[in-house]
């Protein structure tokens, strides 16, 4: 068994941790759970009271937030390699996309798909997910105007943590049919992200662990 081991749902917040497992090369032990895992999966609530998704576990460290996540493995297991150091001029803007991706992006998202999509056809709320979706849409201006220019990484000349974070929102987007809504430079620079043998790797890791 690996070190490293991933509690997962295919394409969920946890593909954060996966899609940055597979930049860094780590060995880890994926372990794939139906979608929500505390509706389908009751024994995963043994390992994560929570029952959502990721849950990395590192030895005695158990963790559950996937924008940590990512700059944990980094820093930990990997000497900081794609995040930006704190003497770094472009270190604010690292920590703010980091989390603005998970904060500020895929919270209204993740109404929209509830109330949208998960819940009961009684109990779904078109108004609620549809004000939700324009609130999403809305708070995208901000890395927009970031990657208006056709820039490929929203933090210093190189990718890091920061854009798998913020690039996981706009991939959840697609998943809620928004393609037409995006913003024309972020949805670009996704398109780029996605050819990334990083992402590509993960994309495959899930798509094996579910067959």
């Amino acid at each position: 068994m690996s070190a490293l081991t991933l509690w997962h749902c295919a394409d969920a917040r946890s593909f954060r941790v996966l899609w940055a497992l597979e930049e860094l090369g780590l060995p880890y032990e994926l372990k794939l759970l139906p979608f929500p895992p505390r509706a389908f999966e009751k024994s995963y609530l043994d390992h994560n009271p929570l029952g959502t998704v990721p849950l990395l576990v590192d030895g005695k460290t158990r963790m559950t937030e996937s924008a940590a996540i990512v700059h944990y493995l980094a820093m930990v297991h990997a000497g900081g390699r794609l995040t930006l150091a704190p003497g770094h001029p472009d270190y604010g803007a690292y920590l703010n996309w980091l989390h603005h991706g998970e904060a500020t992006l895929t919270f209204p998202q993740t109404i929209v798909l509830r109330y949208a999509l998960l819940e009961p056809q009684e109990r779904r709320q078109p108004a609620v997910a549809d004000d939700y979706r324009r609130w999403f849409l809305g708070r995208l201006r901000l890395a927009e105007a970031a990657l208006a220019d056709g820039r490929d990484h929203l933090a210093g000349a190189t990718f890091t943590m920061a854009d798998i974070s913020v690039g996981y929102a706009i991939m959840l987007a697609l998943r809620l049919g928004m393609e037409a809504d995006l913003p024309p430079g972020t949805l670009a620079w996704f398109r780029r992200l996605a050819q990334r043998p990083g992402f590509l790797a993960a994309k495959a890791a899930q798509e094996k662990a579910a067959a």
